[in-house]
């Protein structure tokens, strides 16, 4: 087996390279994302509908209709929903503010010190939070209508948005006390992840993981617990199905040809482990990809009771 390699940064596709900034609205969560993973870019999240929660750096916070996310970069995250969940999703680069950092250095502090100084979740309670989701719907509105300046219209809303934040948001009690996961375990974690997206269709035993990180079988898997959320195992199956979807989606291989590229032996094992964590069978995946009609009921793998 190769040694392990670092987990990679996802790369974010912006539409104008001179202007690092996109939006999206997203339903469930897709089966890509269901992965742990990182980027570069510094994420904004609003939650229309639905609850559930999300895992960063190994610190669980649950999240409702209303709420506001903010994901640093680097921050290793997954997000799990519970119910019914549909959210704005905006990303952009800490480049497109390089010149009013010059001005006020401490202009990304809301996500450079979040979990210590700022919290990861803003809802109702908070005194500023009507104009931060104003300032978010707005941007929102700019990126989907792409009107005359609308550049320069959604980067004074983000520098108010950063702004406020700055001025008025503190950090809610249990994360300034919440104890982080020690570097050398998250590097150590950091490869695993990377060694089992490499592999995944590879036998892991628990045993064999952990030794990647000279830990005991029994720590390793309390700290990935800790910060992917959910067993080896389950992640590992999680891995597997992600691939498995690609593969109906983009080739014409037979379906118990892709069971076995993904590392499941039984076809039998894999029809029922499909159907129970992404909603639909395999021929319907393949189906829905053929005809263009997508919209498959989506992972249930963000699912508590499923894991």
């Amino acid at each position: 087996m190769d040694r392990p390699q670092s987990i990679l940064p996802d790369q974010i596709a912006f539409t104008h390279a001179a202007f690092p900034f996109t939006a999206s609205t997203t339903r469930g969560i897709f089966i890509g994302a269901q992965r742990l993973h990182w980027h570069h870019a510094l994420e904004l999240n609003y939650i229309r509908s639905g609850t559930g929660y999300i895992v960063i750096n190994g610190m669980r916070l649950s999240f409702k209709q209303g709420d506001l996310i903010l994901i640093n970069s680097n921050d290793l995250h997954r997000a799990y929903e519970t119910d019914n969940l549909v959210m704005d999703v905006m990303m952009f680069e800490p480049s497109l503010l390089a010149i009013d950092l010059k001005y006020d250095p401490d202009l990304l502090l809301p996500f450079r010190a979040l979990g210590t100084r700022f919290p990861h979740v803003v809802n109702a309670d908070s005194p500023i939070y009507d104009e931060l989701v104003l300032l978010f719907s707005r941007m929102m509105e700019e990126n989907r209508i792409k009107g005359t300046s609308f550049m320069s219209l959604i980067r004074s809303d983000l520098i108010r948005f950063l702004s406020l934040a700055n001025r008025h948001l503190t950090a809610p009690a249990q994360e300034k006390q919440r104890v982080p996961v020690p570097v050398r375990g998250m590097h150590a974690l950091k490869e695993v992840l990377r060694t089992m997206e490499l592999h995944f269709a590879y036998g892991w035993t628990l045993r064999e993981l952990a030794d990647l990180t000279h830990l005991s079988p029994s720590r390793f898997s309390a700290l990935f617990q800790q910060v992917v959320g959910t067993s080896p195992h389950h992640y590992l199956i999680q891995l597997r199905l992600t691939h498995a979807v690609h593969l109906l989606e983009t080739t014409d291989h037979k379906i118990i040809e892709i069971a076995e590229s993904c590392g499941f032996r039984n076809l039998s094992n894999f029809n029922r482990l499909f159907k129970l964590h992404i909603g639909a069978s395999p021929s319907e995946v393949r189906e829905r990809a053929y005809t263009g009609a997508g919209g498959y009921p989506g992972p249930q793998l963000s699912r508590p009771d499923k894991q």
